[in-house]
C-alpha cells in the first residue's frame, strides 16, 4: 500500500514520536537513525534529510516529548480555581506516581546531556520553563493571600528537584520506594514550602 504523502510539518513530527518510541526501547546511546526509518519504513536518507544528525534528531525528540507535557501543565496551572489546588494538581501529574512524560526517556537524556552540549541546552531550557510555571502559580498564591512563601522560585526549584530525584529511584531501583510514599513525600513537600498543614493542602485537592 502507498504512503499517504504528508506535510514537511506532519513528516517531522512523525520521525520526532518515532525517535521518542526508539530511544525508550533502546536508550539514546544504542538508537540508530535507521531504527527510527525502518520503524517508519522511510529511507535513512528521509530522516537526515529533516534533521541531518542523530544528535539533532535526538535533541529535537526531548524537545517534542516536553512541548506536550509543558502544553498539559499549562492547562493544569490555568484552570478557574484556587492556586493551592492548581499546585496540588500539578505536583501530582508530575511526580513520578503520575501520569506526566515517561520517567525513563528522561533520565536517559539527563545522562546523555553531560556529554551532549545540544540536548544539554534543549533540557536547560525545558527544566527552567517548568519551574517558572510553577513559580507564578506559587506567586499568585501569595498574591492571594492563600499561603506564604518568600520565594517562589527557590520552591519550584526544590520541589521539581525532589521529584526528579524520586523520579529516579523508582525508575533505577524497582521497590527503592512505594507509590504510597512517594505521593505522601510530595504532598508533605509542598506543604512544608507553602507554610501549610498537609490536612488544609489534602484538603484543597478534593
Amino acid at each position: 500500500m502507498a504512503r499517504v504523502r504528508l506535510s514537511v510539518a506532519e513528516r517531522r513530527e512523525e520521525l520526532l514520536r518515532a525517535a521518542i518510541e526508539q530511544i525508550e526501547a533502546r536508550g539514546v546511546a544504542a538508537v540508530r537513525i535507521a531504527d527510527v526509518a525502518s520503524a517508519l519504513g522511510v529511507s535513512n536518507a528521509l530522516v537526515l534529510y529533516h534533521f541531518s544528525t542523530k544528535e539533532k534528531l535526538v535533541a529535537a525528540a526531548f524537545a517534542y516529548a516536553a512541548e506536550g507535557d509543558l502544553a498539559h501543565l499549562r492547562k493544569l496551572l490555568g484552570r478557574r480555581t484556587s492556586a493551592l489546588k492548581r499546585l496540588r494538581a500539578a505536583v501530582r501529574w508530575y511526580a513520578p506516581t503520575g501520569q506526566a512524560k515517561g520517567w525513563r526517556l528522561w533520565i536517559e537524556g539527563w545522562a546523555v546531556s553531560l556529554r551532549e552540549p545540544a540536548l544539554r541546552e534543549v533540557a536547560r531550557d525545558l527544566d527552567q520553563r517548568w519551574k517558572a510555571e510553577l513559580a507564578d502559580v506559587i506567586a499568585q498564591g501569595v498574591a492571594a493571600g492563600e499561603f506564604s512563601c518568600p520565594d517562589p522560585a527557590a520552591t519550584a526549584l526544590r520541589l521539581t528537584a525532589l521529584l526528579d530525584g524520586l523520579a529516579v529511584q523508582m525508575t533505577a531501583y524497582d521497590g527503592a520506594v512505594s507509590r504510597a510514599r512517594t505521593q505522601e513525600w510530595a504532598d508533605e513537600a509542598l506543604a512544608r514550602e507553602l507554610g501549610l498543614e498537609r490536612a488544609e493542602l489534602t484538603g484543597a485537592g478534593r
